[in-house]
């Protein structure tokens, strides 16, 4: 089984990152873009299922920082 960890910044978290994105984009000629995100995906493979408390403990222990970050767990298939 394939689980995708997607971890991004809280709102009003600042990103450095996205914003030299958006910039770089802006300077590129590219018209409408008001904000851009940076974020990360996790992609585990397991050999059994895990239960959704155990892929949550995963994630506020180790995989993302609950202070500054939000996540969403994808299961096979979804997007």
């Amino acid at each position: 089984m394939q689980v995708k960890i997607n971890v991004f910044l809280k709102d009003g978290v600042l990103d450095p990152a996205g914003k030299a994105v958006r910039h770089a984009l802006t300077s590129l000629n590219f018209k409408g873009i008001e904000d851009v995100r940076i974020g990360k995906q996790i992609i585990i493979d397991f050999t059994q299922t895990p239960s959704k408390a155990e892929l949550k403990k995963m994630c506020d222990e180790l995989l993302a920082n609950p202070v500054i970050e939000d996540y969403e767990i994808l299961e096979n298939g979804d997007e």
